[in-house]
């Protein structure tokens, strides 16, 4: 298992996440940067720790309110070595397809998808991209069948559970458990509330292929041991 920083943009900062209430949001503030700039936030990262992908969330994209796409084509231009997971909004196969280069990988969220028809049509065009099951507490965020039929869910499922971002709750144990069993073949990526390292070591048993986290890097509850251990190297 690996750890995935994540870093959620709006209007061109990166910004910090919290429990899904994206209107809300201020700008980052983190001992691993000088500024919220995307740019200088990935640098303290990867200073941090030799991490093999990054998870962007476009929140003006995923709210239909613009686009960060020229900040993640800087991202893949300064850091190549970097594979780059991106929840764009994407809600169609043409969209998903603008979006397509080397070295990024798409995440289609489930809140952004109007059918499972829709998601097939991406599937198609796009069978590396990976789904994010969206949740806020019990109200699954899409398509209800997206939840109840595992198969047609791609080799790479995100559990992200809104509720729990930022929070240090604790990561969803059981749905990860339930959403596990239901694809025991697949890869399973957990999304919200990790703490520490004794949640890395819990997620890592249950089975998790990695693990998307921020707050927990940049207020200095996974130290930069813990996350050379999971960094994915």
């Amino acid at each position: 298992m690996f750890v995935v920083p994540v870093i959620d943009l709006k209007g061109g900062r990166v910004v910090h996440a919290r429990r899904g209430e994206r209107s809300s949001y201020h700008p980052l503030v983190t001992p691993l940067a000088s500024s919220s700039q995307p740019l200088d936030v990935v640098r303290g990262l990867l200073a941090l720790a030799p991490f093999r992908a990054l998870y962007v969330a476009d929140l003006d994209a995923i709210g239909g309110a613009g686009s960060h796409s020229d900040v993640v084509r800087t991202l893949r231009a300064e850091f190549p070595a970097l594979e780059v997971w991106v929840d764009a909004g994407y809600r169609d196969a043409a969209a998903l397809e603008a979006s397509l280069a080397p070295g990024l990988v798409p995440v289609i969220g489930s809140e952004s998808l109007a059918s499972a028809e829709a998601l097939a049509a991406m599937l198609a065009d796009c069978p590396g991209a990976m789904l994010s099951l969206d949740s806020r507490g019990d109200a699954m965020l899409g398509p209800p069948e997206l939840f109840e039929q595992p198969h047609r869910w791609p080799a790479s499922v995100i559990v992200m559970t809104l509720e729990r971002v930022g929070t240090g709750t604790g990561p969803a144990a059981d749905r990860l458990r339930a959403i596990r069993a239901a694809r025991p073949d697949g890869r399973v990526i957990a999304a919200g509330g990790v703490r520490d390292a004794r949640d890395l070591e819990t997620l890592e048993v249950l089975g998790m292929h990695a693990v998307l986290v921020a707050s927990a890097i940049h207020d200095g509850s996974l130290d930069r041991a813990t996350l050379g251990r999971f960094a994915g190297h």
